[in-house]
């Protein structure tokens, strides 16, 4: 096959079996072949610096070494079991020693899985049904998360709008829907409706930062009124620090969801809280009434397991994460620098280990206010980055720990074509 078409025919072929010619991940016009350390090859032999990582988890970048020994050290001896396997206990403990909230963990295979299980966890523990998320926060692919993920229209607060095709009207009765790093709102929900269950947040929404003392006001407003606290770690677990965001704002959770990073690349999530809220997974504690069912063919996967494992003791050694906060800040620097120099009105928003650009003269604090002044500015900026061997989501930049000199420096030209592509507009 003649190389320059091989992406084109990939591309026809998916367009035969999946439905928009894709997984439903990211965008189908673009097919990886390898990932190898910082970059990744498309089809046709374009070579990008890698910013996506797999939307997160390879934060050691592709193929890290260690993480590939562990891996092939680990497969002679089994691929899975859908039994207990001394990997998987193995990276429970080191979960549990690592993050605040956990006293035990429970094991499944994505992040939406987690933060289905954390919603009716908080649900089996309080006796309670309704919960509290907010506008445009993540939380996977259930019912409750796809409850005013991206509503396309304004409704009043706390009315909940359905994201997806698919979902009973019932759900909506449910969730009751907040303003992101708005604790006066928050307050009058907890005040003027009873029977909720638990607030599930996003430390970090999207890339929206929460602001001084919000998460600490939502620990206390919880407090106050008998309503568990769900941190979304999905993303923010082994990346904000090691503790995660528990650990970086030092406000600790009821309930958090973990995953990404603890897979090391491979399908694993987790959900802890305390030996007291786990209880409900076990039914000789709880009784048939109370009890949470769980299971899944691949929970606790031991190559996962061993892969999460060493990708953790990576980021344990000293200076793992300072170097990540300094590659981030430098790429930060980079792009206000170059669009500042064009004179385009912009905020960088996020945290260095993850960050992505707004294209207005506004700080953005909530879904409502986080938007492009011109979406097309933002496609133009994201096309051109990609053009000039680039690769990230349109609206993330994920930096990895694999980064080189010489990514930087490509970045860094990437960035000044795409500023001037967008002053061009």
């Amino acid at each position: 096959m003649n190389r320059i078409h091989a992406q084109a025919d990939w591309i026809a072929r998916a367009r035969e079996v999946l439905p928009a010619a894709g997984f439903g991940n990211f965008d189908a016009s673009i097919v990886i072949a390898r990932g190898e350390g910082s970059r990744v090859w498309d089809e046709d032999g374009n070579e990008y610096v890698d910013y996506l990582i797999g939307s997160g988890p390879m934060l050691l970048g592709h193929g890290h070494p260690e993480v590939m020994e562990a891996v092939l050290e680990q497969l002679p001896n089994g691929m899975t079991f859908f039994a207990n396997n001394a990997k998987g206990i193995e990276l429970a403990e080191a979960i549990v020693e690592a993050v605040p909230c956990c006293e035990q963990v429970r094991f499944v295979t994505s992040g939406g899985e987690a933060d289905m299980y954390a919603i009716r966890l908080a649900r089996a523990y309080t006796g309670k049904s309704k919960i509290l998320k907010f506008e445009g926060g993540y939380h996977g692919m259930s019912a409750e998360a796809q409850m005013s993920l991206a509503p396309s229209t304004h409704v009043n607060f706390p009315t909940a709008v359905p994201d997806s095709a698919g979902i009973p009207r019932g759900v909506a009765d449910e969730m009751l829907i907040s303003p992101f790093n708005d604790l006066e709102a928050v307050a009058s929900l907890l005040s003027e409706h009873k029977g909720i269950a638990a607030i599930i947040v996003e430390p970090l929404q999207r890339i929206i930062p929460a602001q001084p003392g919000f998460l600490q006001g939502l620990r206390d407003l919880c407090d106050k009124h008998g309503v568990l606290l769900i941190f979304d770690e999905i993303v923010t677990g082994f990346r904000l620090a090691y503790g995660g965001a528990q650990e970086r704002y030092g406000v600790t959770p009821d309930i958090c969801t973990l995953g990404k990073i603890i897979g090391g690349g491979f399908p694993l999530a987790a959900l802890g809280a305390s030996s007291e809220i786990m209880a409900h997974f076990d039914k000789s504690v709880v009784g048939a009434e109370n009890w949470l069912m769980q299971l899944g063919t691949l929970s606790g996967n031991p190559v996962a397991s061993a892969a999460g494992l060493k990708t953790m003791e990576v980021l344990r050694r000293p200076g793992q994460y300072e170097r990540l906060r300094e590659l981030g800040q430098a790429l930060m620097e980079m792009q206000a620098s170059a669009l500042t120099e064009q004179g385009i009105a912009h905020r960088i928003c996020g945290d260095p280990t993850l960050f992505d650009i707004y294209f207005t003269d506004a700080d953005p604090v909530d879904y409502r206010s986080a938007k492009h002044g011109d979406p097309r500015l933002n496609e133009t900026w994201n096309g051109a980055l990609r053009a000039n061997g680039v690769f990230k989501s349109p609206g993330k930049l994920y930096p990895s720990l694999a980064l080189r000199t010489d990514d930087l420096e490509a970045t860094r030209s990437a960035f000044k074509q795409a500023a001037n592509a967008v002053s061009e507009f």
